[in-house]
C-alpha cells in the first residue's frame, strides 16, 4: 500500500480520490463479530427455565391426550403451544426494537477526525478515513488510523491500549532507519491511541483490519460488560419470585390432589398443568426485554434533545446525580467569544461587534502609540494561533478549532494594520497550549528574524516578562508597574472579561534547536485583552429548576477568580449576598483530603482549577456520598470524567478522549441540556417503577387467586355442582398463561414510554444505594395482589352454589354454573389488572391525573379488553380457554371487580399524600 500514501502534504487527497479509495479498501472500521442470524435470535427466546415448564406442560398434554385415545384435538397442548410462540414473537420484537436503537445511538456516539482534504482541513467520521489522508492531529484527539508523520511539536501519544505502556510516548517525524518493535516506532501513530499532548500531521498507512489495531481485534471482542446495579437487581427479583411460586405452586397441586383425589390421568395432568402455569404466570419473564426496550427508546428520547447516552443503563445513575460539575465557557456560556478589550502600556482600545462576523467599530483611547501596541498584540496573538475563521456557503461565519482563539482572528479584521503584519510572519515550530502551565507559544520567522510569540493567562505569564512593550520600544517592568498591570487584571475580571495576556521576544540560536516551552523566559509584556462570553439565556432557568430538585450545580474554570465568581452570582450558582468566593487550584493544594471534604459541602465556584484537581473535586463530593456528574472537553480532563458517576463530554468542543471517557455526549454543550437529561432520566426510572410494580402486583393477583381460591374455597364451602365433593380450582391452566400474555406485554410496554406525571423536579435526588424496589413498593404490591385474590374469591362466592353471598347462581342452569363463575373471574381479574394499569402510572398521584395523556396505554388497555371480550365470546375460543358466554349481570360483575383495585389505590395514595402533607 506504500504508493497509495503518494500525496500532497500541503493539500491533501481530492474529494473524488478519498471516495474512490473508500470504495476500495472500505471503510476504516474492525471487523465485528459475525451478527448472530434472525432464527437463532428467535430460537434464544425459548432458553428461558420458565418456557422450558411450558415445553414440558405440552409434552404432558400430548402425553395424555394418547393416552386417552386421541380423541379430538389436544386443546391443552395447542393453547399453551400458541402462547409460548406468541410470548417468543413479543421477546424477539422488543429485542430487536432495542438492538436497532442501541445501534442508532452507536452511529451517534462514532468518533471523527480532522484531515486534510482539498487543501482545507475537513471533519470526518473516522471510519470515511482512506489510506494517503493526511491526519491533523492535535491535544485530546483519538488517532483514527495507523499512519506515519510528517511533522511532530511536542507531540506525545498515549499508546497503553496497543504497548501496555503508561507513559505517553514522545513522537518525531523523523524517519527510522531499522525495523524497530511497535513500542519504539516514534515516527508512527496507531489507530486506537490518543494524542496526549501536542500537534502533529501524518500520512494514513493502513484502515480498518490493516491497523495495529485491527491485527488483534479478536482479543477486543472477548470482553464482557457486567450487569448494571438495575439489572442484578432485577434477576434476584425474578429468581426469588420463582422459588416463592414454585414452592406456592406445590402447595396448591398438594392441596387440589389430596382434597379431589386423582382418579385419571387426566385429573393429573390439569393439576400439573395449573401448577406449572401458576408457577409460570406469577413470574414476569418479560421484565427484561420491556426493561432493555423501554432504557433505549427512552436514551433515544435524550438524543433528540442532545443529550447522547453511550450506556442504557447508566439512565439509572442519571435520575440520582445530586451535584453537576460544570465548566463556565461554552456550557454555562455561550461560548461566542469576543475580544472587546485591548489594554496595552499606551492606552486602551476598545472593539464592538458580537460572535465570529469580522465586523464591529474600533474606538482608540491612547492615540498612535496604543493603536500601534494593539496591532503588535492582535499579530502575537494570531501567530500563536491554531483556530480557522470562515465563511460558509450559507454566508455565516464559523470556527475550527479554539472559541478564545478565533476570538483573535475575528479581531484582527477589525483594527486596520494587524493582517498585514501577521503575513510577515512564517511559523517555525509551536509548543502547545498546556493546561498545567496555562500558556502557549510559537517560533516565527520574517526573513532572517526569528521571535517567539507566546499567549496565555495573563498572571502566569507575566511572571515570566522582564520588559513591557511602549510604542515601538521597550521598558523594565518594575514592580510597581507589575501591580498596576495586576490591578488592570483584576478590574477587567470583575466586568465579567475572561482575560488573557501576550508577549513576545526575540529569539535565539537555542531556541530555534528544539523549540519547547523552555523558550518562555525574559518575554516582552505587550498587553492584556478582555474577551467577553456572556451566559447563555436558559443557564439561569436551568440551575433554578436544578436547585429545586436538589441538585447542586459547582462551576469549574480556568479563568480568573473574580471573572468565575461574577459570573456565578449572575447565573444563581452563588446566591446574591452571599460572602462565598471562588476557590482556586492552589487553594486546593493546600488542602488534605479530609479538609478538602469539607470545602466541597459549601463551595459551588472553583478557578484556575488544573484536570488533576477537577479529579480530586470529583473524589471529595463521592467521599461526601454525593451521585456526581462532571463536564469536560479537554484529554486531561477524562481521568475525572471517567471517575464521576456520570461523565459528561463536550460534542462540539470536546476532544474525541473525552467523548470516549464519558458516559453521556452532550450535543450542544449546554447546561440546560444536562438538566434536560435529569429530568428525563428521572422520568425513564420512574417508569420502570411503574411497570415493575404493575407488573409484581398484576402477577401476585393470578397467584392469590389461585392460592385463595383452592386454600379458602373449601373452608368456606364452595362447591362444583358437578362434583359437590370437589376442591374449585379458580382458573385452568390455559386462562392463567392467557392473562399473563394479553395484560403484561402491552401495557407494561405503554408504562415503559408515559410522559412525566409527577414533577419529578421537584423531589430530591434518589439515593444511589436506594433499592428500586423497596419496603413500602413490596407492601403496595402485596396489598393490591391481595385485593385482586379477595375480590375473585367474594366473585366465585357470588356465583357458586355454597359459601355466604350467593345470588348469581341461580342465573345460570346447573351444569353451567362452574363454567360461569370460572369466566367471570377469569375476566374479572384482567379487568382489575387493565385498571391496575391506570394506578400504577404514579405512587401517590390519583390515576385520574393526566388521565389520558398516555394514548399508548389507553390502545394496549382497550385492545387486552376487546381481546378478553372475544376469548369470552367467540365459540371456538371458549373451547380453547375453558369459557363460556357471559350475560350482561356477570359482565357488570367483573368490570365491577375491576374497580375495587382502583377504589383501594385511590384510597391508599390519599392517606399518603394526607401523612405527606402532615
Amino acid at each position: 500500500m506504500a504508493h497509495e500514501t503518494a500525496v500532497d502534504p500541503g493539500r491533501g487527497l481530492t474529494s473524488e480520490e478519498a471516495a474512490e479509495r473508500l470504495a476500495r479498501y472500505g471503510p476504516n472500521e474492525l471487523r465485528c463479530a459475525e451478527a448472530e442470524p434472525a432464527w437463532r435470535r428467535f430460537l434464544r427466546q425459548f432458553a428461558d427455565p420458565l418456557i422450558h415448564l411450558l415445553l414440558a406442560a405440552i409434552v404432558i398434554s400430548l402425553v395424555a391426550w394418547f393416552a386417552e385415545g386421541a380423541a379430538g384435538l389436544p386443546v391443552d397442548a395447542l393453547v399453551i403451544a400458541v402462547i409460548v410462540i406468541a410470548n417468543a414473537v413479543l421477546g424477539f420484537v422488543q429485542e430487536n426494537k432495542a438492538e436497532n436503537a442501541v445501534a442508532a445511538l452507536s452511529d451517534m456516539t462514532a468518533t471523527h477526525s480532522t484531515v486534510l482534504r482539498d487543501g482545507r482541513l475537513t471533519d470526518v467520521a473516522s471510519s470515511q478515513i482512506v489510506p494517503g489522508d493526511i491526519l491533523v492531529l492535535s491535544e485530546g484527539d483519538a488517532v483514527g488510523a495507523d499512519g506515519r508523520l510528517l511533522t511532530a511539536s511536542s507531540l506525545r501519544v498515549q499508546e497503553a491500549s496497543l504497548t501496555g505502556e503508561s507513559e505517553a510516548v514522545e513522537k518525531s517525524a523523523t524517519p527510522l532507519s531499522d525495523e524497530v518493535p511497535l513500542g519504539d516506532r516514534v515516527n508512527m501513530v496507531y489507530k486506537g491511541t490518543a494524542v496526549a499532548r501536542g500537534v502533529g500531521r501524518a500520512v494514513v498507512t493502513g484502515t480498518g483490519m490493516d491497523t495495529e489495531m485491527g491485527r488483534i481485534a479478536t482479543l477486543l471482542d472477548e470482553t464482557q460488560r457486567d450487569p448494571s446495579p438495575l439489572q442484578q437487581e432485577i434477576a434476584k427479583i425474578s429468581k426469588m419470585l420463582g422459588l416463592l411460586v414454585v414452592v406456592i405452586a406445590i402447595v396448591v397441586m398438594g392441596a387440589v390432589a389430596l382434597v379431589n383425589g386423582v382418579d385419571s390421568l387426566e385429573e393429573g395432568v390439569d393439576i400439573l398443568l395449573m401448577g406449572v402455569s401458576l408457577a409460570v404466570a406469577a413470574v414476569p419473564e418479560g421484565l427484561p426485554a420491556i426493561l432493555s426496550l423501554v432504557l433505549a427508546i427512552g436514551v433515544q428520547v435524550m438524543a433528540r434533545r442532545n443529550a447522547v447516552m453511550k450506556d442504557l443503563h447508566s439512565v439509572e445513575t442519571l435520575g440520582s446525580v445530586s451535584v453537576i460539575c460544570s465548566d463556565k465557557t461554552g456550557t454555562l456560556t455561550r461560548n461566542e467569544m469576543t475580544l472587546r478589550e485591548i489594554v496595552t502600556a499606551s492606552g486602551r482600545v476598545r472593539l464592538t461587534g458580537t460572535g465570529y462576523a469580522p465586523e464591529g467599530d474600533v474606538e482608540i483611547d491612547g492615540g498612535d502609540e496604543a493603536a500601534a501596541e494593539a496591532r503588535r498584540l492582535l499579530a502575537s496573538g494570531v501567530i500563536a494561533n491554531n483556530a480557522q475563521l470562515s465563511r460558509g456557503d450559507d454566508g455565516q461565519w464559523g470556527i475550527q478549532g479554539d472559541p478564545t482563539e478565533a476570538a483573535f482572528l475575528v479581531a484582527q479584521h477589525k483594527l486596520e494594520g494587524v493582517a498585514e503584519r501577521v503575513g510577515w510572519y512564517e511559523r517555525d515550530a509551536e509548543a502547545p497550549f498546556d493546561s498545567d502551565r496555562k500558556l502557549m507559544s510559537v517560533l516565527g520567522h520574517r526573513e532572517d528574524q526569528h521571535r517567539v510569540f507566546a499567549k496565555g493567562a495573563p498572571d502566569v505569564l507575566l511572571g515570566k516578562c522582564v520588559q513591557e512593550q511602549v510604542g515601538r520600544g521597550q521598558r523594565p517592568l518594575t514592580d510597581e508597574r507589575r501591580d498596576e498591570l495586576s490591578r488592570t487584571i483584576e478590574r477587567l475580571s470583575e466586568q465579567g472579561y475572561r482575560t488573557l495576556g501576550v508577549a513576545w521576544r526575540e529569539a535565539e540560536d537555542a531556541d530555534r534547536d528544539g523549540f519547547d516551552e523552555s523558550a518562555e523566559h525574559d518575554l516582552v509584556w505587550v498587553g492584556v485583552v478582555g474577551i467577553i462570553d456572556p451566559p447563555r439565556d436558559e443557564a439561569a432557568t436551568a440551575i433554578a429548576e436544578a436547585h429545586g430538585a436538589g441538585i447542586k450545580t459547582v462551576m469549574i474554570t480556568g479563568d480568573h477568580p473574580v471573572t468565575a465568581a461574577r459570573i456565578a452570582r449572575d447565573l444563581g450558582i452563588i446566591e446574591d449576598g452571599s460572602s462565598q468566593r471562588a476557590v482556586t487550584g492552589r487553594d486546593l493544594d493546600a488542602l488534605s483530603d479530609g479538609e478538602l471534604t469539607d470545602v466541597v459541602r459549601r463551595t459551588s465556584v472553583y478557578a484556575r482549577v488544573s484536570p488533576e484537581h477537577k479529579l480530586r473535586i470529583v473524589d471529595a463530593l463521592q467521599a461526601d456520598k454525593q451521585i456526581v456528574s462532571m463536564t469536560g472537553d479537554g484529554v486531561n480532563d477524562a481521568p475525572a470524567l471517567k471517575s464521576a458517576d456520570i461523565g459528561i463530554a463536550m460534542g462540539i468542543t470536546g476532544t474525541e478522549v473525552t467523548k470516549e471517557a464519558g458516559e453521556m455526549i452532550l450535543g450542544d454543550d449546554n447546561y440546560a441540556t444536562i438538566v434536560a437529561a435529569v429530568r428525563q432520566g428521572r422520568v425513564i426510572f420512574d417508569n420502570i417503577k411503574k411497570f415493575i410494580r404493575y407488573l409484581l402486583s398484576s402477577n401476585m393477583g393470578e397467584v392469590a387467586t389461585v392460592f385463595l381460591g383452592v386454600v379458602l374455597g373449601s373452608f368456606i364451602g364452595l362447591a362444583d355442582p358437578g362434583n359437590p365433593g370437589a376442591t374449585v380450582v379458580p382458573l385452568l391452566a390455559t386462562q392463567i398463561l392467557w392473562i399473563n400474555l394479553v395484560t403484561d406485554s402491552g401495557p407494561a410496554l405503554a408504562m415503559g414510554v408515559d410522559p412525566e406525571i409527577d414533577d419529578v423536579m421537584h423531589r430530591k435526588p434518589r439515593a444511589h444505594d436506594e433499592r428500586i424496589i423497596d419496603g413500602h413498593m413490596w407492601g403496595r404490591i402485596i396489598g393490591t395482589g391481595l385485593v385482586m385474590g379477595l375480590t375473585s374469591l367474594v366473585i366465585y362466592d357470588l356465583t357458586l352454589p355454597g359459601g355466604f353471598l350467593g345470588g348469581l347462581e341461580h342465573l345460570v342452569g346447573t351444569d353451567q354454573q362452574l363454567d360461569v363463575a370460572r369466566t367471570t373471574v377469569f375476566t374479572s381479574l384482567v379487568m382489575m389488572q387493565l385498571f391496575n394499569a391506570l394506578n400504577s402510572r404514579s405512587d401517590m398521584g390519583s390515576a385520574f391525573h393526566h388521565l389520558f395523556t398516555n394514548k399508548w396505554l389507553w390502545l394496549s388497555i382497550l385492545g387486552a379488553a376487546a381481546a378478553q371480550v372475544a376469548v369470552v365470546q367467540v365459540p371456538f375460543l371458549q373451547h380453547a380457554f375453558g369459557t363460556t358466554s357471559l350475560d350482561w349481570i356477570h359482565w357488570a360483575v367483573a368490570v365491577g371487580a375491576g374497580l375495587t383495585v382502583l377504589v383501594y389505590e385511590e384510597i391508599v395514595k390519599a392517606v399518603r399524600r394526607a401523612a405527606t402533607r402532615r
